[in-house]
């Protein structure tokens, strides 16, 4: 229930459980005749993500896999999504459930609706390894449900400029992690600091880091306290999914509806 956790009221917004609702399948398989397997080989997100998991695909990879994408567009149209909060690396899904919505209406007429993606300021979180994407499958992540000691655990092994030995060694913050983290969490009078103070030889990378785990600790506080309400209440857990989901499935069931009269396919309709 992170979802519930950071910002988002269930009173004002429907939470339901995805495999109760059939129509996002159905809705799936329609547009799996729109896509070609060339145009999923070329999503830049799925080449990387499958370049990322080669040891476990091998020399091919399962349709489920490669048509994330189209299954992504029927989870956003099945209810009418008009705007999509994203990060950056989710541009090309949301272009490409654009680009199914536009050829299913050019076909059937204006029937759905074309989405548009909504950034953050942190539209790209970095791994604390350098990496380009932060991912629970990559090992690199920091959780919403770490504790402090996990955080702090987690940043103390975080890259910082490899060309730093010692601490009086002169730093650069431009190719650190640590200073990237602190970017994203600490105050702008913080962030100076420590860039000026890491640019001097002034500040260590184990003082750094400790000042960096604390703010990341300090911002998810209310966070772990609300997901521990949720925890020791999960019947309220369950109310909100199922509310939610019966809600889902109405709106869903009436997506359905428009794209099977626009598809002539509405006989029991």
């Amino acid at each position: 229930m992170i979802i519930c956790l950071v910002g988002i009221d269930p009173n004002k917004t429907t939470i339901y459980i995805q495999s109760m609702i059939p129509e996002v399948a159905e809705l799936t398989v329609f547009y799996s005749n729109l896509v070609t397997i060339s145009r999923l080989e070329r999503n830049p997100t799925v080449k990387t993500e499958i370049a990322q998991k080669r040891d476990l695909f091998g020399e091919s990879v399962t349709y489920g896999f490669l048509g994330y994408p189209v299954s992504q567009a029927a989870d956003i149209t099945a209810f009418e999504g008009s705007l999509v909060p994203v990060g950056e690396d989710q541009l090309p899904l949301i272009e490409q459930c654009r680009e199914i919505v536009r050829k299913f209406n050019s076909i059937y007429g204006e029937v759905l609706v074309e989405p548009e993606a909504v950034l953050s300021s942190g539209k790209r979180i970095k791994g604390l390894d350098g990496n380009e994407k932060m991912g629970k499958s990559l090992g690199n992540a920091i959780y919403l449900s770490d504790s402090e000691e996990e955080i702090t655990k987690k940043v103390m092994s975080a890259v910082t400029d490899p060309a730093r030995i010692k601490k009086d060694d002169l730093g650069n913050p431009d190719i650190c992690m640590v200073a990237y983290y602190h970017n994203l969490f600490s105050t702008k009078e913080e962030i100076k600091t420590v860039c000026e103070e890491c640019k001097a030889g002034k500040r260590g990378c184990v003082a750094c880091k400790k000042q960096l785990a604390k703010n990341i600790a300090d911002t998810l506080q209310p966070i772990r306290e609300k997901r521990a309400y949720y925890e020791a209440h999960p019947e309220e857990v369950d109310r909100i999914l199922l509310e939610g989901t019966k809600k889902a499935q109405e709106i869903a069931k009436q997506t359905m509806k428009k794209v099977k009269q626009a598809m002539k396919l509405d006989y029991f309709v």
